[in-house]
């Protein structure tokens, strides 16, 4: 990882904080799959449309290792809500797909600055309902649905997660990678790994000002950590990274979970940082965190057939 981290320095490239929002959609897009394992070949590859709750079209893609009839995983990506696409996470969507055996759709929410919060909310909710009213006609078992994503994506996972308790929508698991929780950026972990560990601090609080206005960054919708309650919930994998300035979150979401008495499995990969997962062309610790939550689909998914 330290390896990495110095290649990443000499390369020099400009943190997204310096860019136009624009420019750094364009950097990370050419850049994000870098490191990535290379696409896998699947059964089904589908691009897709969906409507949004303001009747706009959403793009999305659906992966399957069969055309059997199978579970289905809802992906939200990662990128602080402002970068980010189906094709820096297509990579990893395949694997997903591959090593559970069940099928991923990826949603391409819109992103910040041009739909600020809480649209890419209202994107993932509005998803998540589309997939389980029409799993059934692309083949898929809507009986066995879960959610889940990485960075900015895995806090969607987390409020799809709670608003589908609400709604009654059964979910088997909420997968959830490096998650952000929490309304500030000030945590310890902030301040142990906020600046050269790949995720900067300068560059979450630009994203965040992309996003969303200071004034509603108590929302639980933004910080799920401030939800009123989490009991009933989907149970959850949660995949951290220790060297991380999100790491402390993502453990403090486990934990109120748990206390919660919501069924978490937690993984703690030492010594990477954010992002690590799609990094598998050069961390064993990437093959590690991907069969750990191919695994937990797999698990989520028996007692529902």
């Amino acid at each position: 990882m330290a390896g990495l981290l110095e290649r990443i320095r000499r390369a020099n490239r400009p943190p997204f904080q310096t860019m136009t929002p624009r420019e750094a959609h364009a950097s990370y897009e050419s850049l994000a799959e870098v490191l990535d394992l290379p696409r896998a070949p699947l059964a089904r590859v589908e691009n897709l449309e969906l409507p949004a709750d303001d009747g706009s079209l959403l793009k999305a893609r659906l992966y399957a290792p069969s055309h059997e009839r199978l579970p289905v995983l809802m992906y939200l990506h990662g990128g602080g809500f402002v970068v980010g696409s189906l094709e820096t996470h297509d990579s990893l969507c395949r694997q997903l797909a591959l090593r559970s055996g069940g099928a991923v759709l990826a949603l391409d929410y819109r992103l910040a600055p041009a739909r600020r919060f809480p649209t890419a909310v209202d994107d993932a909710w509005a998803g998540l309902r589309w997939l389980a009213g029409q799993a059934h006609g692309l083949g898929l078992d809507a009986s066995r649905l879960a959610v889940g994503g990485d960075s900015a994506g895995a806090t969607l996972a987390t409020v799809c997660a709670l608003m589908a308790r609400d709604a009654g929508l059964p979910l088997a698991l909420q997968l959830l990678v490096t998650p952000g929780a929490a309304a500030r950026a000030d945590s310890a972990s902030y301040r142990k790994y906020g600046e050269g560990f790949l995720l900067d601090r300068a560059t979450v609080a630009w994203f965040f000002d992309q996003y969303i206005d200071d004034a509603r960054r108590d929302d639980w919708r933004f910080a799920p950590l401030n939800a009123a309650a989490l009991e009933g919930a989907a149970p959850a994998c949660v995949i951290l990274a220790e060297c991380d300035p999100v790491v402390d979150e993502g453990l403090a979401y486990a934990d109120r979970l748990r206390a919660s008495g919501v069924a978490v499995a937690l993984e703690l990969y030492r010594g990477v940082t954010h992002d690590f997962i799609k990094m598998g062309r050069a961390l064993r610790e990437a093959h590690a965190a991907q069969d750990a939550a191919a695994a937990a689909l797999r698990d989520a998914w028996k007692p529902l057939r």
